[in-house]
């Protein structure tokens, strides 16, 4: 008997939280993401602000900085970006600009804040309300372990 499996945005979140722990593992903040087309995972990528010296490499920064760089492809309407945790206006300004078609996160940057013990506010939804380009948005999906994984590294470390 044969069986289809179907990758869905759980499964594609989980491989974000995933890498959210390795960038732990790497001495970085715990922040990763995923770029999936067609079902398909096509590049992958980890907070590295510390280990790249670079305040601005962010998960998703570093993937569409990477991935654009690699393939010649800025243009991602076509695709997905999961993210362990909300994208801040930096990153979600780069989903404007390369027109990402859709947008999945786990914790919401209000999540982050509370950790961090500040009042926060969603910034890809103030970033996208207000610019040419409005990718589609699906917050919260496994949302409680992307906090689990936050709240572990933060209660140990400052952000930034």
């Amino acid at each position: 008997m044969c069986y289809k499996v179907t990758m869905n945005d759980d499964f594609f979140m989980e491989k974000a939280i995933e890498l959210s722990v390795k960038a732990v593992e790497n001495g970085n903040e715990p922040f990763g993401a995923v770029l999936v087309k067609d079902g398909v995972i096509v590049f992958t990528n980890e907070n590295q602000i510390y280990t790249k010296h670079d305040p601005t490499y962010h998960a998703e920064m570093g993937l569409i900085r990477r991935f654009c760089e690699e393939t010649g492809i800025t243009d991602l309407h076509e695709y997905t970006l999961y993210s362990s945790c909300e994208p801040c206006f930096m990153c979600s300004g780069a989903m404007v600009w390369t027109r990402l078609g859709r947008l999945v996160y786990g914790a919401g940057n209000e999540d982050l804040e509370r950790i961090l013990g500040n009042d926060g506010c969603s910034c890809s939804k103030m970033v996208f309300e207000n610019s040419f380009w409005k990718p589609e948005v699906k917050a919260g999906v496994l949302r409680e372990k992307s906090i689990e994984v936050l709240k572990s590294y933060f209660s140990n470390h400052k952000k930034g």
